[in-house]
């Protein structure tokens, strides 16, 4: 159950529009008088509002009898404008290039003009979600008072950018693929997709020590298809496809009026920032968020213990989700910064969407 915002015309920056462009959004509790208690949580890759849901709830971080928890679903998730929902001639191969900055521009509208909020209490996100969270603090400095990128960083690595290359290639050299122009779903390619990514969620470890019992999988090859495959092999390729490409050229400092400068970016933001990676993460490595960390004038960095590597931020693991649910009440408890060296950096060389 989810609610549509349209934005009519909406002009992404590729110079496409969108007409209307649809974002998918659930909200949890409600608004309170003073406006000061809504938190935004955006979704991640191949994931929608129901996959954020086990951090919030009664007795959990995200309290909706306290907090107003905003989740605004990823374009390309088959929810929000996607290839597999758009009327041509943006449909399927045809659907435009998306950014990051593009979801951060439609959710500051929906959040602002549609929900009248004028101030976040907290943005956080897991992987994309963390790159959302990163580009709200970028480019609203004055609306984000704290964030918790978890299992994410600020711009996509050139490490990084190479597995989201195997993983389009292992899509895309489907015959049935047909340049994004399918008859019917390129389902071996979607499977190989699904082997990929299996070798990159999870870590070394996890494998070494066949943790994947723990998820009732008896066997590699039954982890394997049983969780990557079936978790793919019903998402549209080119969904899957254009959240790949958002994902790929994420980077803050491409904000114009930051001229590619990563470390200006950074020391413009003004929230509190506690950064949670993954101690075993191979896309997002803690070490790529403690040197982002250094940059962040309220920065800190808190790395998420255990093998569970990208996956620790998916809330299956019960270790993993409970280190995050402490993250998110402490950051929700910690003073907002006073405006200081960074507020003034940012009014003097502003970086609008």
């Amino acid at each position: 159950m989810h609610d549509i915002y349209e934005l009519p015309g909406f002009r992404l920056d590729s110079g496409a529009v969108l007409d209307p462009a649809r974002l998918a959004y659930r909200t949890y509790g409600e608004l309170n008088a003073t406006r000061t208690n809504a938190v935004l949580f955006p979704t991640w890759f191949a994931g929608d509002h129901t996959s954020n849901e086990w951090l919030i709830g009664p007795g959990k971080a995200l309290d909706p009898r306290e907090h107003f928890v905003i989740v605004p679903n990823l374009f390309g998730n088959g929810l929000s404008s996607s290839p597999s929902n758009t009327p041509a001639p943006h449909d399927a191969a045809g659907f435009p290039a998306i950014t990051i900055r593009d979801n951060v521009r439609a959710q500051h509208r929906l959040v602002t003009e549609h929900l009248g909020v004028e101030r976040l209490k907290l943005v956080l996100g897991c992987s994309m979600g963390a790159l959302q969270t990163y580009q709200w603090a970028v480019s609203h400095p004055d609306m984000v008072e704290r964030a918790l990128p978890f299992c994410g960083a600020p711009r996509t690595s050139p490490h990084n950018a190479v597995f989201i290359e195997s993983l389009r290639a292992a899509l895309t050299l489907d015959a049935a693929f047909e340049g994004g122009r399918y008859r019917t779903p390129p389902l071996a390619g979607i499977r190989a997709f699904a082997r990929v990514y299996a070798g990159w969620g999870f870590s070394q470890p996890f494998y070494w020590e066949e943790e994947y019992r723990r998820l009732g999988f008896a066997s590699r090859e039954e982890f394997v298809r049983g969780f990557w495959e079936a978790n793919f092999i019903g998402q549209d390729a080119n969904n899957l496809l254009a959240m790949l490409g958002t994902w790929q050229d994420a980077d803050v400092s491409a904000t114009p009026g930051l001229d590619g400068d990563i470390e200006r970016a950074l020391g413009s933001i003004t929230a509190r920032v506690v950064a949670l990676p993954a101690e075993r993460d191979l896309y997002f490595p803690p070490e790529d968020e403690v040197r982002a960390a250094r940059h962040i004038p309220h920065g800190e960095v808190r790395v998420i213990p255990g093998i569970w590597g990208h996956m620790a931020g998916s809330g299956a693991n019960p270790e993993d989700a409970a280190f995050i649910d402490a993250a998110v009440r402490d950051l929700l408890s910690a003073p907002v910064p006073a405006a200081g060296p960074a507020a003034e950096r940012r009014a003097e060389t502003p970086a609008r969407l």
